[in-house]
């Protein structure tokens, strides 16, 4: 019988290693319209994508794609999308939330270089797939670590990412040719920037301010 693979010892990072991650976190945001016209950088651009593909997914089942777009007409028809239900959105806030609600911007389609949809073939593995068995939503929740390696990843190469959430989900797949097993998970803008608010864009314009993590932090169960 051959031998069963060993861990080998764990990789020690130093304190500079530990805080420039931190910092990457902490220095991430959602952009929307600070984006600059240049292209991405190819090898950037692999090396990002790579970064999403290193995430963890259940059963490692890595059920995520990434569509590229570059086109500008396609791009201005997802625009199009994004804006009728834009509109709808605004029209259930309060009206005197209305005002503010319409003077954010809130995505970045046209004017960002590149747009990644992100989507989770809720097919791939097989009908049964280790540690999915109980919880059908975990590959979509694999998917969504993936975004995350891509966004902070980004952050490190000097690229804005903005994850645009308010369109009719259907529309975007007819659009794009997405199959029906095959779920959207996140459309996002990319690219360079050479500005960014000090703070979260939501919390820098007034309309929400951080919660304290000590107002979140329970211990050995629910406490209200």
């Amino acid at each position: 019988m051959a031998d069963q693979p060993r861990p080998s010892p764990a990789r020690v990072f130093s304190s500079h290693e530990r805080q420039c991650l931190y910092d990457i976190i902490a220095a991430r945001r959602d952009v929307r319209n600070e984006f600059l016209p240049d292209p991405i950088d190819d090898d950037a651009l692999r090396r990002i994508l790579e970064a999403a593909h290193a995430a963890p997914s259940v059963g490692f089942m890595q059920p995520w794609n990434f569509i590229l777009l570059r086109d500008t007409e396609l791009r201005t028809q997802v625009h199009s999308i994004f804006s009728r239900a834009n509109e709808e959105a605004a029209a259930m806030f309060p009206d005197d939330r209305q005002s503010t609600y319409r003077s954010l911007k809130l995505e970045g389609i046209t004017k960002a270089p590149l747009n990644i949809v992100v989507t989770c073939d809720r097919t791939r593995g097989g009908k049964v797939v280790l540690g999915r068995t109980h919880n059908r939503e975990m590959d979509l929740y694999s998917t969504v670590c993936a975004v995350q390696n891509l966004w902070l990843a980004a952050r490190a190469e000097g690229i804005g990412v903005g994850w645009v959430s308010i369109f009719d989900h259907r529309e975007i797949a007819t659009l794009l040719g997405i199959p029906e097993h095959v779920e959207l998970v996140a459309y996002l803008c990319a690219g360079y920037v050479d500005q960014l608010y000090d703070q979260p864009e939501l919390a820098a314009k007034g309309w929400r301010q951080r919660i304290s993590l000590d107002d979140l932090i329970m211990h050995e169960g629910w406490q209200d």
